[in-house]
């Protein structure tokens, strides 16, 4: 490690927090429907679009109507999606001439962009036309983000109103996001990136000369636009097969930094929207205080594993950090910070290969999408994951001193904390049943490219960066198979839908009930006790659940490393 990385990851955070107060004042006048500066240029272009479609913004929705809309617009652009991906062959802007996606090819990249996901079972630059990049693929990167803020807000009214029915209206909430937070900032962002060098561009590819005479033809296309929202929208797919290890996603460090704020900044600023909805900002730091002490342990933890090295490469002679699968014009402590910021939050981007990092330093990213990517987390998945582990966290608290657990305002009952832990085990039963499943078939056991707990760890990280929406991998698996586009295209819909259904269903009840002031006998929520026993129950129920497959997996394979072997 040296003070040149703990420099820029100081730094990062600094940044970080700075930007969480401003993007969650901006985030909470979309969640109050309130007018913004972007109003007088873009507000009849939302005013028409409620009129094109019917829409009333000012009809309030049951949690259960909320959710029935939000399933059927996502099924609709997940269809929409799979036949341009079919039939990109006959569209226009296919240059290349690619021919259609396979059926179970394209049925997961339907599914993995829909959910927010953007796992790639193969290469853009050499499987998709312009056409599917930017009408198949980055429409999803905004109406999936949009979709998952929408959501949020959903839960937080649910917290903040009084004996109401209505959780807002599902339609509004996605257009203003979509018009007033994510299109504007990705547009100023996409120039700064093509100002750095990213192309952006319809042209399918180029052909040069290099230095040394050969002649190479480049593949270009529009990619500083997919990569403004791919990261701002947590999304993660990649442009290019080396997503943001190619230098023309990431050409430089300022880029890559920029990246990386992108990533966290929607996602903390709702914690501090939280507290503003429920009329205490206290409480949204207190969230962040947890979501930070887990990121931070995290960044550690990676950074000394990859900046430690590999001892065998030691005993040989060859000193240094483990720079296997990392670009040299990042170094170990941009990518280690990387690798945990992007599994921190539900984006799945990489600037280095996970499958190369050490075993304990490849840990600590599958480590933070097990925990439900609630680390910060995805835009408007994070927080309300979150959510949903503070209720079993006051739900603890009240067994302990004895009263009915109450959490801003609202009581804590045998409703909301049966479907909180009906939404919180699905990722378990959904990740570990697959990959159990996935490591005894022969079609499963032939994806893996290494053998022994290695292995095993790349079909466990496949499963669950599907179930947690994010979408990067231990890129020596083998997944472009039917079996393993069929499997993970479930498991990612599975991990997005079977969550968040729950989280309405909690949300709809904590809105029908009446506000309980708090009293001298009611449990702190803001202070150091809470924000340690949030990250007690985050971590014990992580560490309980996973903690045997984690053993079979990266920590079998850094105790083998310690004694010489390698996988």
């Amino acid at each position: 490690m040296t003070m040149q990385g703990w420099t820029l990851i100081i730094a990062f955070f600094g940044v970080l927090l700075a930007l969480t107060k401003p993007m969650g004042l901006w985030l909470h006048a979309l969640y109050e429907g309130r007018r913004t500066p972007l109003h007088a240029l873009l507000g009849p272009v939302e005013t028409g679009f409620y009129r094109l479609a019917g829409i009333d913004p000012n009809e309030e929705q049951s949690w259960r109507r909320y959710a029935v809309h939000m399933i059927v617009f996502n099924a609709a652009l997940m269809a929409f999606t799979y036949l341009i991906l079919r039939a990109q062959y006959v569209l226009p802007l296919d240059q290349n001439h690619f021919a259609g996606m396979p059926e179970h090819l394209a049925f997961n990249t339907a599914v993995s962009f829909t959910t927010n996901t953007n796992w790639q079972s193969y290469a853009g630059e050499s499987t998709l036309s312009n056409l599917s990049q930017m009408l198949g693929l980055t429409i999803h990167n905004f109406l999936s983000a949009a979709t998952g803020i929408a959501l949020a807000f959903a839960l937080f009214r649910g917290f903040a109103r009084r004996e109401a029915s209505g959780l807002g209206n599902f339609w509004a909430d996605c257009t203003r996001i979509t018009l007033y937070l994510l299109l504007p900032v990705s547009v100023v962002v996409a120039l700064a990136f093509v100002a750095c060098g990213v192309p952006q561009t319809l042209a399918a590819s180029a052909d040069i000369t290099t230095l040394e005479g050969v002649k190479q033809t480049l593949a270009l296309g529009p990619v500083a636009t997919q990569e403004a929202i791919k990261m701002l929208g947590t999304n993660g797919g990649g442009f290019f097969n080396a997503n943001s290890a190619h230098p023309f996603e990431n050409p430089t460090a300022l880029t890559n930094f920029a990246q990386m704020l992108l990533i966290l900044c929607i996602g903390s600023g709702l914690t501090w929207t939280f507290g503003r909805a429920v009329g205490n900002t206290k409480q949204g730091w207190a969230i962040l205080s947890a979501m930070m002490l887990m990121l931070i342990a995290g960044v550690a933890v990676c950074y000394s594993q990859e900046a430690a090295g590999n001892p065998v490469l030691h005993h040989l002679g060859v000193a240094g950090a483990n720079m296997e699968g990392k670009e040299v014009r990042f170094g170990a402590a941009a990518s280690a910070l990387f690798a945990v910021v992007t599994t921190a939050a539900s984006c799945g981007a990489v600037d280095a290969m996970h499958d190369s990092f050490t075993a304990l330093g490849g840990l600590i990213p599958l480590f933070n999408m097990q925990l439900g990517e609630v680390v910060i987390g995805g835009v408007g998945a994070g927080i309300y994951g979150f959510l949903l582990f503070a209720i079993l966290a006051v739900f603890v608290a009240g067994l302990m001193v004895g009263r009915t657990p109450e959490y801003v305002g609202k009581k804590i009952e045998a409703r909301e904390v049966k479907l909180s832990v009906l939404a919180i085990a699905v990722l378990p039963l959904v990740i570990l049943g697959m990959t159990a499943i996935s490591s005894v078939l022969p079609a499963g056991l032939a994806g893996p490219l290494n053998k022994g707990p290695h292995g095993f760890s790349e079909i466990l990280y496949a499963f669950t960066s599907g179930v947690a929406n994010n979408g990067s991998a231990f890129a020596g698996l083998t997944a472009s198979t039917p079996y393993y586009d069929g499997m993970l295209g479930v498991a990612m819909w599975l991990g997005r839908f079977f969550i968040i259904v729950p989280m309405l269903a909690v949300a709809g009840s904590l809105a029908a009930k009446k506000y309980t002031p708090a009293t001298a006998g009611s449990f702190p929520t803001t202070g150091p006790l809470w924000i340690g026993l949030l990250v007690g129950i985050v971590l014990i129920l992580g560490g309980l659940t996973f903690l045997p497959s984690l053993a079979l997996g990266p920590i079998a394979d850094h105790l083998a490393m310690i004694r010489g072997q390698l996988f």
